[in-house]
């Protein structure tokens, strides 16, 4: 019996592995659903897939590169990057792919968890939950979605094998995939429409290669490593002040650049009406593109803004028209706020996670709920963020875990601890662009933001040190 299992073996998972080897614990096992590690950079393969965070930045503190070939890396640097950590580390003995996880009772009288999975059964004393927020795709909500006649798939599951070559395509969605993957694929295809159901807020991509000078310094000298990387991460914090507490000032600078960025690409004042969002910056995920704008004003492209009726079996349809097209793309982003789905997680007395969570998730600083012992998730409820790299946050997470697997103790979460810290979150929530007038993913169903944390993320290390 492994005395911990790990669900996932993305960023999350992988820095969970590595870090319970470096407190030399050994009995562990991380079971993944897919064939190999590497979560979201594993499945999102789309043309021109990468990162919105430098990559001096989104890479574990532990297992700096001295060699990334850009300042913003690629879904297959990235994903390469995961791998010569799993082999460095050691991980790979502990990964069981292939091995999907369907539930996981706590059995009350011998203080485990008894988990099923695509495999069989297991049992182990601490569950930890590293599926993230972004592995399940959402589908736009329009009726005859399924009666479409051509190919149709989500950017998170591209099809290589459907060439795009001459074809009259439709993109669903301007969100953070579609803006890499529409300027990748423009040149391609025979006729492009982007559908938009609301504008985003982009700025300028200062992306550049890493020649070899830059390669040699950072190999010899680390120290310099360490501070572009200190650098990169002050920067983002400053960023709390527009892109998160919505400071008038900062904000009123943010959107400045943003429309200036937008001015400088787009001549036709039409167009960049119509690209002009109307709700305060930060509010959704601020995107970042070179490349985005120019693509639009192609002449084989049009921006379709008129919300789409239904989709018939020749494409999508608006009260005005109908689009004949032989491929439809969803750019329509993941379902982040249903947390853990469909994985079923039952803990004291029977109760079920997702009935406690029906009215939102939550959970202590988004690793443990009350009931729910020796369960601790990464990447969960009010953790994520919209100005700096999430794997800081995974790695205070990670270091609050191992802690509390050392001590050899069951733990859970008091519920008056629970609700103090729910209504913490829910108040610096309020304080945020979070929950302006927008629709986002940041929301679930009932318009309340349950994902992110509000604060500087050096704030979010402290209190769990602390805790």
């Amino acid at each position: 019996m492994p005395g911990t299992v790990i669900i996932g073996a993305g960023f999350a998972g992988i820095c969970m592995a590595i870090r319970l080897r470096r407190a030399s614990i050994e009995d562990f096992t991380v079971y993944e659903k897919a064939d190999d590690l590497g979560g979201v950079w594993r499945d999102n393969t789309y043309p021109g897939a990468g990162c919105d965070i430098p990559s001096m930045l989104y890479s574990y503190s532990f297992a700096q590169r001295a060699d990334w070939s850009r300042v913003y890396p690629e879904q297959h640097e990235i994903l390469r990057y995961l791998h010569e950590c799993a082999r460095k580390f050691g991980i790979r003995a502990h990964l069981e792919p292939g091995t999907e996880v369907y539930a996981a009772r706590w059995d009350e009288i011998a203080e485990v968890w008894r988990i099923e999975t695509s495999r069989g059964t297991a049992t182990a004393r601490v569950l930890v939950s590293a599926v993230g927020q972004l592995n399940r795709p959402r589908y736009p909500d329009v009726p005859g979605l399924d009666s479409f006649a051509g190919t149709a798939f989500h950017s998170s599951r591209w099809r290589h094998d459907h060439d795009l070559a001459d074809r009259t395509v439709a993109v669903i969605g301007t969100g953070p995939s579609a803006v890499q993957f529409v300027p990748r694929i423009a040149a391609r295809v025979r006729r492009l429409y982007v559908f938009q159901r609301s504008a985003n807020w982009v700025v300028p991509k200062p992306d550049r290669a890493y020649g070899r000078v830059a390669h040699r310094v950072f190999r010899r000298i680390p120290p310099a490593r360490t501070a572009v990387r200190a650098a990169i991460y002050l920067r983002g914090e400053t960023a709390v002040y527009w892109a998160v507490r919505g400071n008038l000032g900062a904000r009123r600078l943010a959107r400045h650049a943003a429309r200036r960025h937008l001015a400088a690409q787009i001549a036709d004042p039409a167009l960049r009406a119509r690209l002009t969002p109307d709700f305060p910056i930060g509010c959704k995920r601020i995107l970042i593109s070179a490349d985005f704008y120019p693509t639009l004003t192609r002449d084989n492209v049009e921006l379709v803004t008129e919300p789409i009726t239904e989709i018939t079996p020749s494409g999508p349809r608006t009260a005005a028209r109908e689009f004949p097209v032989n491929t439809l793309i969803h750019g329509t982003g993941f379902l982040a706020t249903e947390f853990l789905r469909p994985m079923e997680i039952v803990g004291r007395d029977g109760v079920r996670l997702h009935d406690v969570w029906r009215e939102g998730a939550a959970a202590r600083l988004g690793m443990t709920v009350p009931r729910f012992p020796n369960l601790f998730l990464l990447y969960g409820p009010g953790t994520n963020l919209g100005h700096n790299s999430i794997v800081y946050m995974i790695e205070s997470q990670v270091a609050y875990v191992v802690r509390r697997i050392r001590d050899g103790r069951v733990h859970e979460v008091g519920a008056a601890e629970y609700e103090a810290d729910r209504r913490a979150l829910a108040a610096g929530v309020a304080g945020t662009v979070f929950g302006a007038g927008c629709t986002s993913w940041y929301k679930g169903a009932d318009g309340r933001v349950t994902t992110n944390w509000p604060w500087h993320t050096y704030r979010y290390r402290w209190a769990t040190r602390r805790a």
